[in-house]
């Protein structure tokens, strides 16, 4: 391999130009950053958003590094991937949604950039080689032993867990008005949901509400939310056409008799039977539910972004109403724990490029404390900074953007509101929980900052704390039962190639009959839809399905032992 062009300076052809001298692992040859304009493409198979990077972080981009950034994404049955393979060229930046059967066929057909060719880590990537090296040495023993990138997430101390993301977020104003009842199982939140509907029919533009409102496009193997729902109760994690248990090291598969996934099915149809199921969830996409969110058209999520990370705007808080975990007492979330291998969404340059250099010190920077922290909140000394004593701090501004992504507007050279800058390639480097080096003893994460640890901001801030006998969200579950996923190397292996076709007819049936479960009338259809989708996966091959499953499982669970083993 050749680096494809001396970027803005002429490095080769008899004339060296001397860069400056390292200050540290940090630092990149400045010779990267080209004179004109260069448009990168960013092929991400994680993004929300089409299109040039605008705003806030669009600006840093071209003032840092020259570049732009056109977000290519990859909607469901697009067939986008496939074309650009056919073409040889899937971009510049390459961003993976895992690490299985279409990374696996990348990097064979040669569309994936060798980090090592002529030392392109050492050099345009030196903070990344010095900082993660367990994650490289997880990508090359998954890529042929060639070095093509690295997972998302990447942590220091496997000894430590992730803050919780699914935090049964509920609107908590609500649940006081109904007398903020005891909620035991999934069967006494659906009566507390029905209570507070009845408190609450109208949202904040009059239209109807409902318990719980959800989408589609994020649809896998099984539906999305149903799966979640298992994984936020249960404390088990989605794995192929089941959900595994790392606990005991137990595979429960979806269609188990009282199992994880039915349960948790019955629940949303329960709540459908009583009217309480946003009738768009099945052809609504994320955006079109992130408004009813923002708009307060459900009271309860699983997740923290969609719920108290959307709905609580300073207004609905200083309005008395809010969004905070209220967890039934049976729950079991699921905590990873911090991966010092990565996790399974890949980083990686296209062999295409033209610009290898740049891309890496893209990712370099990315991958410092500055520019993971810039990616994920915001510009340093605008919306973030550090104390005279070294610790991190959110700005006023900081405060308002992270309160209310959507109405916070950004102050000079920076343009619109802090949402329509945020990073649209939607995946991190590092942990939020993971140690920043360049602070005091703190993390990636705002919600764990010192500074952020304040006195409660609002009356229903106050009144849940109260309630819960916690400070934040993270310390409420922190001192609940929860089952923690250890991070290892395990990588699942491609689905075969004679069990393609199977495993294809046997996930659009269960997700196709899932639906058709959550919106039965009677317990009697309800019943029957399972049947039918029981009957019919397994004439399209489940029990083989399961059979490649099971295997994996095995596999999964001899990684974690390996971990528990080394780090013990």
């Amino acid at each position: 391999m050749k680096l494809r062009k001396a970027i803005g300076l002429v490095l080769l052809a008899g004339s060296i130009v001397a860069t400056p001298a390292f200050a540290g692992p940090k630092d990149i040859p400045a010779s990267v950053i080209p004179k004109e304009t260069v448009t990168l493409q960013v092929f991400d198979q994680l993004a929300n958003y089409s299109g040039i990077q605008a705003g806030w972080f669009g600006d840093i981009m071209l003032k840092k590094f020259n570049v732009k950034l056109n977000i290519i994404s990859q909607p469901q049955g697009s067939g986008i991937l496939q074309t650009r393979m056919a073409s040889g060229n899937l971009g510049d930046l390459v961003i993976w949604g895992n690490d299985q059967e279409e990374y696996v066929n990348a990097y064979k057909a040669g569309l994936l950039f060798n980090w090592e060719d002529e030392k392109l880590v050492d050099t345009y990537g030196p903070y990344i080689r010095a900082n993660m090296p367990s994650a490289l040495e997880k990508n090359k023993k998954i890529s042929g032993d060639k070095l093509l990138g690295f997972g998302f997430r990447v942590s220091a101390n496997p000894k430590e867990r992730q803050e919780f993301f699914y935090t049964w977020d509920l609107r908590y104003d609500l649940y006081q008005k109904i007398g903020s009842p005891k909620i035991k199982n999934l069967d006494d939140l659906v009566g507390a949901l029905d209570a507070m509907k009845k408190a609450c029919p109208k949202d904040d533009n009059g239209n109807p509400t409902y318990g719980v409102s959800l989408f589609n496009d994020w649809d896998g193997n099984m539906v999305m939310y149903v799966k979640s729902t298992a994984t936020a109760y249960y404390g088990y994690d989605e794995f192929d056409f089941g959900l595994y248990d790392p606990s005991t090291q137990k595979y429960h598969d979806a269609l188990e008799k009282n199992g994880p996934y039915l349960t948790a099915l019955k629940f949303y149809n329960n709540l459908n039977q009583k009217g309480l199921v946003d009738p768009d969830s099945q052809t609504q996409k994320y955006n079109g539910q992130s408004e009813k969110f923002q708009n307060g058209a459900a009271f309860l999520t699983v997740f923290n972004w969609m719920g108290s990370g959307t709905y609580n705007s300073d207004a609905h808080l200083k309005a008395g109403k809010g969004m905070f975990p209220v967890a039934p007492e049976q729950a079991a979330p699921i905590a990873y724990g911090q991966n010092i291998y990565g996790g399974n969404r890949i980083w990686s340059i296209g062999a295409s490029t033209q610009y290898p250099e740049l891309c890496m010190a893209i990712y370099n920077w990315l991958s410092t404390p500055e520019g993971f922290l810039t990616s994920q909140w915001g510009p340093k000394g605008v919306v973030w900074d550090y104390d005279k004593n070294g610790k991190t701090f959110l700005t006023d501004l900081g405060k308002k953007a992270t309160a209310d992504p959507n109405g916070t507007d950004m102050p000079a050279p920076y343009s619109g509101k802090w949402i329509d800058g945020s990073f649209k390639i939607n995946n991190e480097t590092w942990s939020y929980d993971a140690a920043n080096p360049d602070s005091k003893g703190e993390t990636y994460n705002w919600h764990k900052w010192a500074s952020n640890i304040t006195p409660p901001k609002s009356d229903i801030e106050a009144a849940w704390r109260k309630w819960s006998g916690a400070i934040t969200p993270d310390d409420y579950l922190g001192k609940r039962k929860f089952i923690l996923a250890p991070g290892t190397m395990f990588t699942e292996d491609p689905i075969p190639e004679t069990l393609k076709v199977k495993w294809n007819q046997v996930s659009d049936s269960i997700k196709n009959n899932t639906w058709k479960a959550i919106y039965a009338k009677t317990d009697a259809e309800f019943n029957s839809i399972v049947a039918t989708m029981d009957k019919e996966v397994r004439s399209y091959g489940y029990d083989e399905c399961l059979a490649f499953s099971k295997a994996q499982v095995a596999r999964r669970a001899a990684a974690e032992d390996a971990v528990k083993a080394k780090f013990k």
